[in-house]
């Protein structure tokens, strides 16, 4: 075992191999506010990459419908199951947030590196905690789709509360679409007995060399996001690789410019934001303060990782839904969940504006500047003042070209009275 560096977790940990970082690391941000489950990005992904036979139950790009749902099922709390009978009583977070280096404060608890040298989990002795979902727990992507948490308990059926108040609504879900992290230490590498699995050093993609592989499955052992998966016809595994002849930017579409994933570009709640973060020496991010991600994640500190506690350092960040018990997104997002939500909820001039840029242009946006408009609208939200301002935000390619120019108040189209549809 190395000891490595995770900003993520505030320190060092554990892990297979020694610290190794590429350039650039292939990132994204997902808005779970706006996301209205149409799977949309689920279907362009499949009709891309795992259409084969033997890819039936692939699922590269899933939606899942939390709290119940999970691709494959319960994924994420068998997980954290493990890492409990590991560490009881241990996995919890402390210090207080201070620079890039420790965002978030400090993970007292085990990763899932480091639970594995004295926890023995379902699968045996492995590089990390981890367990192989059953047939029965592939077998349905979209299980517990749109189910609610209950409102009270003993009230079954039963959503709003009446009386002299207004109704209050008790019941809850949201969607969380999920596509391959792209760890900064993946599991599935640190598993694999072939070092059939690498990053890519030019954007840290993961990726699985096809004729190394022997499909012994340590990979779906071991990644705790489930993302990789067994192909029976040719006895492989295989799993997202971030469309990387887009991101090279050998799509004609996008006449020479890096382009985003083909799951980013299809969705229909534009609630994706992708982009290639310049990483230090030690792994954490180089500033740049007008890049779109490393404003959301660093400065406006409203993205958050996915299971952090986990310690592959995800690469993959999410606006964290609004309307959901704290706990409950403590638990997923880590102890920054407050603030994330606090900022997002009364966004600030930046923000309002940076938001816009989300599913604007298929192309990847590396650095945005704002130009200052009139103030239009002004309010009060829990006691904090909110003023809209129609401001233009304008983004640029990484050569410079200008890719993306918009309002924050979108333009209204009206379309007249007499048209060619009669209904």
């Amino acid at each position: 075992m190395s000891n490595v560096f995770n900003w993520q977790l505030g320190r060092e940990m554990e892990y297979p191999y020694a610290a190794a970082y590429p350039d650039q690391q292939f990132a994204f941000v997902f808005n779970t506010n706006r996301c209205i489950g149409c799977q949309t990005c689920t279907m362009a992904c499949k009709s891309t990459w795992t259409f084969s036979k033997g890819q039936e139950y692939m699922w590269w790009n899933n939606v899942e419908t939390k709290p119940y749902g999970g691709y494959p099922q319960h994924w994420d709390i068998k997980t954290l199951d493990l890492l409990e009978q590991a560490n009881p009583g241990g996995q919890r977070w402390g210090g207080a947030p201070t620079d890039l280096k420790a965002p978030y404060g400090k993970f007292n608890g085990k990763t899932i590196f480091e639970a594995a040298r004295t926890f023995l989990g379902p699968g045996g002795p492995n590089r990390a905690v981890g367990y192989l979902p059953t047939d029965e727990e592939w077998a349905a992507p979209n299980r517990y789709e749109d189910h609610p948490v209950s409102s009270e308990a003993g009230e079954k059926g039963r959503y709003f509360k009446g009386g002299e108040l207004l109704p209050e609504h008790k019941t809850w879900f949201f969607y969380l679409a999920r596509i391959c992290n792209h760890c900064t230490y993946p599991a599935c590498l640190a598993a694999c007995p072939r070092n059939a699995i690498y990053k890519r050093p030019e954007d840290g993609i993961v990726l699985i060399d096809q004729e190394r592989c022997r499909g012994y499955r340590k990979c779906m052992e071991a990644c705790p996001y489930k993302k990789t998966y067994y192909r029976g016809t040719t006895r492989t595994s295989e799993k997202c690789i971030a469309c990387y002849p887009r991101v090279e930017g050998k799509d004609p579409a996008g006449a020479g410019q890096p382009m985003v994933t083909r799951c980013m570009a299809s969705c229909i709640g534009q609630i994706r934001l992708q982009g290639l973060i310049q990483l230090n020496a030690d792994g954490t991010w180089r500033a740049a303060r007008h890049n779109p991600l490393f404003y959301l994640v660093h400065v406006a500190k409203v993205a958050l990782p996915l299971y952090p506690q986990f310690g592959t350092e995800p690469n993959g960040y999410y606006i964290p839904p609004r309307w959901v018990p704290r706990p409950y997104l403590r638990q997923m997002f880590g102890p920054a969940v407050d603030e994330a939500i606090e900022n997002y909820s009364v966004p600030d001039r930046e923000l309002l504006a940076v938001l816009q840029l989300f599913g604007k242009d298929p192309r990847i946006c590396d650095r945005y500047e704002i130009k200052e408009g009139p103030k239009v609208f002004e309010t009060e939200v829990r006691g904090r003042k909110l003023a809209l301002y129609n401001d233009t935000i304008i983004g640029y390619a990484k050569d410079g070209t200008k890719i993306i120019e918009t309002t924050v108040e979108e333009p209204l189209h009206l379309r007249p009275q007499k048209h060619a549809n009669s209904i």
